[in-house]
């Protein structure tokens, strides 16, 4: 992607910043924000979903609002857009395939709603990708926009290394560390692959402390039957 461009992305995505990024998964969302969202989209996922990781509604409608959505076409044939909206899903940044394959030498950058739940590895083999570009060995020779990657079988990748220290600040003072990002960002793709965890073991908490409650009321009310029949 041109740098104009990318930088238009990230200006835009600093108005929509989690107000304390204190989490793997909300400074995930960052860096999701500042460097994945250049070449990705989460097209499985709305920017209200984001709410559970700290963003308010006044920034979830300003980071819809700087998104622009398909809206059918006019009179003349030619395609329409609209400001997208807390309901929309987070879509790609290019306008169609084709110009994703045209800006990435071809090869078109996934969209990372269910990444974690399609590699084998989940959010640990995307921490591993991330973290294991290396140089190029001699005698190797890669296709133009190829990178050297010993994290995966065929050792290259289309995607250049994304991540860089400091290139980013946590609000909490987490140092913005390589390794820091790439845990963060795998933390909060694992979330966005599933959903509904984080409810389910909230439910899970209270059925446990339902059942505990009621175990010790039986065993109480036992106790007083047997009591009073001796």
């Amino acid at each position: 992607m041109r740098r104009w461009a990318r930088n238009l992305i990230l200006a835009a995505s600093l108005t929509a910043l989690p107000a304390c990024a204190s989490t793997p998964a909300q400074r995930g969302l960052m860096v999701f924000q500042q460097v994945c969202s250049a070449c990705h989209g989460m097209e499985h996922v709305t920017y209200g979903e984001m709410s559970s990781l700290g963003l308010s509604p006044l920034q979830i409608r300003k980071w819809a609002a700087d998104q622009q959505m398909p809206n059918g076409t006019d009179d003349n044939g030619d395609p329409k857009t609209r400001t997208a909206t807390a309901t929309d899903p987070i879509l790609s940044p290019y306008p169609n395939e084709a110009m994703g394959r045209l800006a990435n030498h071809g090869l078109l950058p996934p969209d990372l709603s269910r990444l974690a739940l399609t590699l084998p590895g989940g959010a640990e083999e995307i921490r591993q990708i991330l973290l294991s570009y290396a140089p190029t060995p001699a005698g190797v020779t890669l296709d133009e926009g190829r990178y050297y990657n010993t994290a995966l079988k065929w050792k290259h990748i289309g995607m250049p290394p994304p991540l860089q220290d400091g290139m980013l600040t946590y609000p909490d003072g987490t140092p913005a560390t390589s390794a820091q990002m790439a845990g963060d960002v795998s933390a909060f793709l694992d979330g966005v692959a599933h959903p509904h965890q984080a409810e389910r073991r909230r439910i899970g908490v209270y059925v446990l402390a339902y059942l505990a409650l009621m175990a010790l009321l039986t065993f109480l009310l036992q106790r007083r039957i047997w009591k009073g029949r001796r």
